[in-house]
């Protein structure tokens, strides 16, 4: 390591006093001007991890959903995954050394990590279409040449394409071939062999019409769709030529404020959905006949596919274990459609799609999705050579199904959520099915729900256990929500602590709007006496609330933290 070199580099990326950033599920974000010193340093860091894992890294320079004067930046494991835990921790020490501390911590993590220093260490990366983007990624390649990494600069790429490159590299490309062609070769074959399947007559079922935020996702669909074009046409709204990125656009937009994107008119019952600024999440929507708004979320995107899965493997007849994952916020009838019309399991985790992810590993099948749309199904190795075999070897009706199932598999991005592939995944099931946005709507009604905050002077006080469903501290505030619900049919309740700020989310449930929110404000009154609530009072009346009926994950604007409720 020619520690020299580094500091002499590092002077020309100069971290700004008294800046402290946390490495968080999204990685870095804050203000594009204040991310100079740390994309140098994450340029470091991923050589490190790259020489440690024997294997190729990816950093990503995107701040997704947030507004288009931030900038932020992620590193990509070897099989497309987050970031280990315990380098997250390293991001986060390296990120805030102060100048004349970089060689000490840099050696640190050399040692605490055994990283042999000799080893070829290897990088691609990839950033969005920010303003700020191209020069912030050329400091990241500043960071891995004066460690003596190699490098591809993948340029313009969403997120989840970044990470489907890395999984690529470093399976000897047997998941596909690590390049943008590759990508867009792979998913559109399966979307193209799906959609001959269709029974469908006519053009209904054909069309879409997507806001792709003003981001990445507009220019990567528009030199992806005439891939596929053939099973699908689509129409792009928010390309990024005239408006600005996620402003009053983009998947958060939509799931945030009920109502569909400035910029698109939606004629009544037509499919709409939109992408967020990396292209990383999905969420579908459509007018009624009588103009109201209707917005389909992850928790109805993960019932579609599963159920669709499901539907597969009967008719094949394989008995493989699939599970749903959800979080705490998921609403309510998704699960119990799910558990009690389906028959497939559904477990629950904290909040965070590495959490998600990880226990979505644990099935032959799994499929996750948070209610803001990000997710994808996950395919044991075993299952894609079951399934592979079945579409060789059965008969008919099977082999059909087992052509289906071998083509679904290759349309998922299984690294990441990725809203492109997660689109082609679910118009090839629409158009399979001969199901309309509509149908798709109907197959359970969301429960009322309700999400406030209320301030606190420590948001420590609050710990929960269970998938956050459950408070262990303050002494009994777990009870007095159970005491609360038992007064309202179809309810549910949990609180939990923010992880960025001192106040503590509140989430509720019932059989009505109306008692949805009295549940939410008394459980909002408990959580102020029992822990610690700061200011005024939680008032009954919802001017304040961050969300609105039919809202199950609290993604108001302005949320620092890109798949977790902080």
């Amino acid at each position: 390591m020619d520690l020299g070199a580094i500091t002499k580099y590092s002077a020309l990326h100069a971290k700004p006093n008294g800046l402290i950033l946390q490495y968080g599920t999204a990685g870095f974000r804050t203000k594009a001007e204040h991310l100079d010193h740390v994309m140098f340093r994450m340029g470091l860091l991923a050589v490190l991890r790259s020489k440690q894992t024997k294997s190729t890294i990816g950093v990503m320079v995107t701040a997704s959903h947030n507004p288009e004067e931030d900038n932020g930046v992620k590193l990509v494991d070897p099989l497309g995954e987050m970031l280990a835990p315990s380098w997250e921790e390293h991001a986060t020490c390296l990120a805030n050394a102060e100048e004349q501390d970089m060689q000490r911590v840099l050696i640190d993590i050399s040692e605490k990590e055994a990283v042999n220093l000799q080893q070829d260490a290897f990088v691609v990366i990839g950033r969005d279409t920010r303003p700020s983007s191209e020069k912030l990624s050329q400091s990241v390649i500043d960071g891995v040449t004066v460690l003596g990494g190699q490098f591809h600069d993948y340029g313009l790429l969403t997120t989840p394409q970044l990470h489907y490159m890395v999984y690529c590299r470093n399976t000897g490309g047997r998941y596909g071939k690590a390049t943008i062609e590759g990508y867009y070769q792979k998913l559109s074959k399966a979307f193209v062999e799906l959609t001959k399947q269709a029974s469908c007559s006519g053009d209904e079922y054909r069309s879409l019409k997507v806001d792709c935020a003003n981001g990445i996702g507009a220019l990567k669909l528009r030199e992806m769709e005439h891939y596929f074009s053939q099973g699908l046409s689509v129409q792009l709204f928010n390309d990024g030529s005239k408006g600005k990125l996620n402003h009053l656009c983009g998947a958060d937009f939509v799931k945030s404020h009920q109502k569909p994107p400035q910029g698109m008119e939606i004629k009544s019952n037509e499919r709409c959905c939109s992408f967020d600024g990396d292209a990383d999440r999905i969420v579908y929507y459509y007018h009624d006949a009588d103009g109201h708004f209707h917005l389909i979320d992850g928790d109805k995107i993960a019932t579609l596919i599963s159920s669709f899965l499901k539907e597969l493997l009967v008719e094949i007849g394989e008995s493989l274990n699939i599970g749903v994952v959800q979080t705490a916020y998921a609403n309510g009838s998704s699960t119990r459609y799910l558990e009690e019309v389906m028959k497939v399991p559904v477990y629950c985790t904290k909040t965070g799609v590495k959490h998600l992810h990880h226990k979505a590993q644990e099935f032959d099948i799994g499929v996750y999705f948070e209610a803001n749309g990000h997710g994808t199904a996950l395919f044991s190795t075993a299952v894609e050579m079951k399934i592979k075999q079945s579409a060789e070897q059965l008969e008919d009706k099977k082999r059909k199904a087992a052509k289906m199932l071998e083509n679904i598999i290759d349309l998922f991005n299984q690294a990441a959520g990725d809203a492109i592939s997660d689109m082609l995944v679910i118009e090839a099931i629409l158009a399979l099915k001969g199901l309309t946005v509509q149908q798709w709507d109907a197959l359970y009604t969301d429960l009322p729900n309700r999400q406030l905050k209320v301030q606190v002077a420590d948001r420590r006080v609050i710990t929960t256990t269970n998938a956050e469903r459950q408070a262990v501290t303050p002494p009994g505030l777990q009870e007095a929500i159970n005491d609360l619900v038992k007064k309202y049919k179809l309810s549910r309740a949990f609180v939990r602590p923010s992880g960025t700020e001192d106040v503590v989310r509140v989430y509720a449930e019932a059989d009505s709007q109306e008692s949805a929110d009295h549940l939410a404000h008394e459980v909002s009154l408990a959580v102020f006496q029992l822990a610690g609530g700061i200011g005024e009072r939680p008032q009954p009346g919802y001017k304040a609330a961050e969300t609105t009926h039919n809202i199950n994950n609290a993604f108001g604007p302005g949320t620092a933290n890109e798949h977790t409720v902080p």
